[in-house]
């Protein structure tokens, strides 16, 4: 297979493109470098710095020839989007919008879109959220991720792309930014292993379905070969409030002093838990990292980082 990821710099996309590269995959990586490392893209992929909203895109993509593109690149932090959804607009849309179009052109045969199964729901009742719960986001980042769901099922339907959605609780790993809004483990690991305050919003009664990234990566190389098209979610089916995901990564880091609590965030959302039985069933997908354990080699990962003195 050839592939190409956007975003193959960033947190989730480096670890697919080195599990494609095991693969035996031809791997070519498009980002522009905004928040991606070019130290995390292995030297046996093929490297473009481009923005997916500029015009080298095309080239970036005629040079990889891809069976699969696997879309990443986006602006990930929700408040962000609140705050300036134009700019969210020009990355999420204009840029999925920009890529689709390329694909068509190039003859690419399929299309994986990281979308989201938190921003996409809003907040709801039905714990856990199926795929045909209606999406009601509550955020620019939402918005948008729907949009991008809703152009690819029109390219589709129109040029006879094949086009899959794979709608990701929340992800954290190895190689996740700590740095920024998005990624609370990543962000408490760092903190709590330089012994500063990680200050948990609100009470830390709102709940999450935390999903490691080699399950979602893992799900992504399902989604490239499947024969059923569409949306599916991607976590783990269980909830964890935030308190408790402190214990994990306080005891991880060989912390035992309590959190400290800021002002809650207006309009965050308060539960997620993703019903994962369409993956399971059509993809024969199956998280397979539990919680405590994803945790601690997390934390372990951030810890040999700050040994490297990187």
């Amino acid at each position: 297979m050839r592939a190409l990821v956007t975003g193959g710099a960033g947190f989730i996309g480096s670890t697919l493109v080195s599990a494609l590269l095991e693969a035996g995959a031809e791997v070519s990586v498009v980002d522009d470098l905004s928040r991606g490392r070019r130290e995390q893209v292995p030297p046996a992929a093929q490297f473009h710095q481009v923005d997916i909203v500029g015009e080298g895109l095309g080239q970036a993509v005629s040079t990889a020839r891809p069976d699969v593109v696997f879309h990443l690149a986006a602006q990930i932090d929700v408040r962000r989007s609140v705050t300036d959804p134009v700019l969210d607009t020009r990355i999420n849309v204009l840029g999925t919008v920009n890529l689709l179009a390329t694909c068509v052109r190039m003859g690419v045969r399929r299309m994986v879109f990281a979308s989201s199964g938190g921003a996409l729901y809003g907040d709801t009742d039905e714990l856990p959220t199926p795929e045909g719960h209606p999406c009601v986001p509550a955020s620019a980042y939402g918005a948008a991720k729907l949009a991008g769901e809703s152009y690819g099922n029109v390219f589709a339907q129109v040029h006879g792309l094949e086009f899959v959605a794979l709608r990701f609780a929340n992800v954290y790993g190895p190689r996740q930014d700590p740095h920024g809004e998005a990624g609370v483990v990543a962000i408490f690991a760092e903190r709590l292993l330089d012994r500063r305050d990680a200050v948990i919003n609100g009470d830390g009664g709102q709940t999450r379905d935390y999903v490691h990234v080699d399950d979602v990566v893992a799900a992504n190389l399902r989604a490239a070969e499947t024969d059923n098209l569409g949306a599916y979610n991607i976590g783990t089916g269980r909830e964890c409030d935030v308190n408790e995901l402190y214990s994990h990564i306080a005891r991880a880091a060989g912390v035992d002093s309590p959190a400290a609590h800021g002002a809650a965030k207006p309009g965050e959302q308060r539960r997620s838990r993703l019903d994962i039985t369409r993956a399971a069933a059509l993809l024969d997908w199956h998280p397979r990292v539990p919680l405590e354990e994803g945790i601690s080699d997390t934390v372990a990962w951030f810890a040999a980082r700050r040994v490297g003195g990187e």
